[in-house]
């Protein structure tokens, strides 16, 4: 492809495609193919629909093609269907057997099957007592607020066609950067629209950018794209290289120009072997383009991409151990000064953004500068994806402006706590950021924010947690989670680390002394401010913001030797009320430790002697409360 002209007529024939024009009687049916929705079960909807689109003879009328993840998780595998002069149809939680139904009734005999569509299954199963059903995902609690930048082209698009990619104006800002900017011009745009980068510290990207633009083609450069999601929570990346992949190689692309870069790497992990699979469909297929490779538009710069696999190392987010496992070495961070920026990949001067961060940039060299920071807050522009997960009704991918509530994904995208219970707290950022409790709940999401409560911004993962979590057990979690993880480089983090797990062990096996807490705080402090990277600084960060928030929680498990959330085993106390027991034995006979036996007393009206459970054998499992009917067993 050596010029736009070329590039305009590739979008112009494929855009009818997927945008179907008024009047027309085409039908274009998507299936969710993402890892969750394979997960789920789509491969054998899939199947059932191209089977019955050629039994049928449709395949003149039908489309039938595979995309990425449309963000409602819970409700995969998921089909949608268009037909222009008509709503989108969004169908969830599908089977083989209804995608059949749905290829008679729908796409056959012209009639939805509104008991399988979003508004049923958000209704439990049942239609809305208004009963106005609305077919379309779009107009939804869930997607009603969302703003979609970074996700724009995911669940709509063939992820594995470059031509469905370029009719959504695939490769035109590359074009545009290359025949109508200088390098300069490309990192001025890039630092006036305010992007940050979107992996954890929120550094600004067209100053990253700047710092590695000196020398160019006087010296090698690399671009590279951190793709090693290792957040446990996290898959926005994920779902960007399933669903858009064109978008990653293209910014790459146009990063390359703007420092004098001819090579970039996508450093992505192993354990993503369908975002693998279509990284690499993307890359063979713009080679083939010659939109990566040599006199790209005809232009005399040059850029080649290739990928590198990880290993699921957690340290290999950070970037100077990232770059130093694509060099072949053993995944470790590296002493800074001298950045990445000055000495990076193989010594030379390199730029790393992740995954979520390039999938702004061609919008904002296409759209402008202004475009970009129209949305958000003062200092922190744009829109941000998160993995909404945890206690939640509605979980899954949200893309949000800059500066939206936690309230409003809690309650109004995310619909809510279940089961009747209430809010206590989020976490974001992973085992390197921190909880929000409720009191918080209306503090506007963006970077400054976050850190002045405690928390961070993260790659993104939120997890919610209701009256049930206890905060102690949480810190733990993620203390062992950082402790497995540790490269073991220094010692603060590999020994640190390792002594606030067994401080906080001791606190939940109810051993815990008041003094306890002094030496988590002073402890957690010198972490902080003694370790190597990143990682290792931020890794105390739950233990801290817990403490800040819930320090009566500590206390509880220290003085009084109880979990008031019910959960840390060793301080769970199972009682049985010898006035409600009736004596039917369901709980000895459900007990695996045999530890319930019946008593010599018998409660006034009733039958049979009652039971208790000897302590010293139990083993906390709360089997004996779930078979109990009648009430007589508390949980303490």
């Amino acid at each position: 492809m050596k010029s736009l002209a070329e590039l305009k007529k590739v979008q112009e024939k494929n855009r009818s495609a997927i945008i179907l024009p008024e009047g027309g009687n085409e039908i274009r049916i998507v299936v969710g193919m993402a890892t969750c929705g394979i997960a789920a079960g789509a491969r054998p909807v899939f199947d059932a629909l191209e089977a019955g689109i050629k039994e049928n003879a449709l395949g003149k009328q039908v489309s039938l093609i595979q995309t990425g993840c449309v963000g409602v998780c819970q409700y995969e595998p998921v089909i949608e269907i268009y037909q222009a002069g008509k709503e989108r149809v969004t169908y969830v939680k599908m089977t083989a057997e209804k995608a059949a139904k749905v290829l008679e009734q729908h796409i056959m005999g012209g009639k939805v099957v509104e008991e399988y569509t979003i508004t049923y299954a958000q209704n439990g199963g049942k239609a809305p007592a208004d009963g106005k059903v609305h077919t379309s995902l779009t107009e939804t609690d869930f997607c009603k607020t969302q703003l979609r930048q970074a996700l724009r082209n995911c669940g709509l698009i063939n992820p594995e066609s470059i031509d469905e990619y370029i009719a959504m104006d695939g490769y035109k800002a590359l074009g545009k950067a290359l025949t109508e900017m200088t390098p300069d011009q490309v990192i001025e745009t890039v630092l006036a629209s305010g992007l940050r980068g979107r992996g954890g510290a929120g550094f600004p990207t067209g100053m990253k950018w700047k710092f590695a633009s000196g020398n160019r083609g006087n010296v090698q450069k690399y671009v590279c794209c951190n793709a090693d999601e290792g957040d446990p929570g996290a898959f926005m990346d994920r779902s960007v290289l399933e669903g858009d992949p064109h978008a990653v190689v293209e910014a790459m692309a146009i990063a390359g120009y703007a420092i004098g870069a001819d090579q970039g790497y996508v450093y992505v992990r192993a354990e993503y072997p369908v975002a693998v699979k279509r990284l690499q469909i993307a890359i063979d297929q713009a080679k083939k383009y010659g939109l990566l490779g040599k006199n790209i538009f005809g232009t005399d710069f040059s850029f080649d991409l290739d990928i590198r696999l990880g290993a699921g190392a957690f340290v290999c987010g950070e970037e100077t151990a990232l770059m130093t496992s694509i060099e072949g070495k053993r995944g470790e961070p590296r002493p800074r000064p001298p950045f990445p920026a000055i000495k990076g990949l193989f010594a030379s001067p390199t730029i790393l953004n992740n995954v979520e961060t390039y999938a702004n940039i061609p919008q904002i060299i296409l759209n402008g500068a202004e475009w970009f920071s129209s949305v958000g807050t003062e200092k922190s522009k744009g829109t941000k994806v998160f993995a909404l997960g945890g206690k939640i009704k509605n979980t899954g991918l949200v893309e949000v402006p800059m500066g939206t509530t936690l309230r409003h994904i809690i309650e109004e995208i995310g619909g809510g706590i279940p089961n009747g219970k209430k809010f206590k707290a989020a976490q974001t950022g992973g085992p390197s950021g921190g909880c929000i409790p409720a009191h918080l709940i209306d503090t506007q999401i963006d970077y400054d924010n976050l850190i002045a409560i405690g928390s961070m911004m993260g790659s993104g993962g939120l997890i919610v947690m209701d009256e049930d979590t206890c905060m102690v057990d949480l810190a733990r979690f993620f203390l062992d989670f950082t402790v497995d993880e540790s490269c073991g480089k220094c010692t603060p983090c590999r020994v640190g680390t390792r002594r606030l797990l067994e401080i906080l062990d001791k606190i939940i096996s109810g051993n815990g002394e008041m003094e306890d807490l002094d030496r988590l705080e002073e402890l957690a402090t010198y972490i902080k401010s003694a370790s190597l990277c990143g990682l290792g600084q931020t890794a105390p960060n739950p233990v801290l913001s817990t403490m800040r928030y819930f320090r009566d929680e500590y206390i509880a498990h220290i003085v009084d030797k109880k979990c008031p959330a019910g959960v840390c085993k060793k301080l769970i106390r199972y009682e049985i009320d010898p006035e409600k027991c009736i004596g039917c034995g369901m709980c000895a006979k459900n007990c695996p430790a045999s530890t319930i036996v019946r008593t010599d007393y018998t409660a006034p009206g009733h039958k049979l002697a009652s039971m208790k459970i000897e302590q010293a054998n139990c083993v906390k499992c709360g089997a004996c409360m779930t078979n109990c009917k009648f009430g007589a067993i508390t949980k303490g």
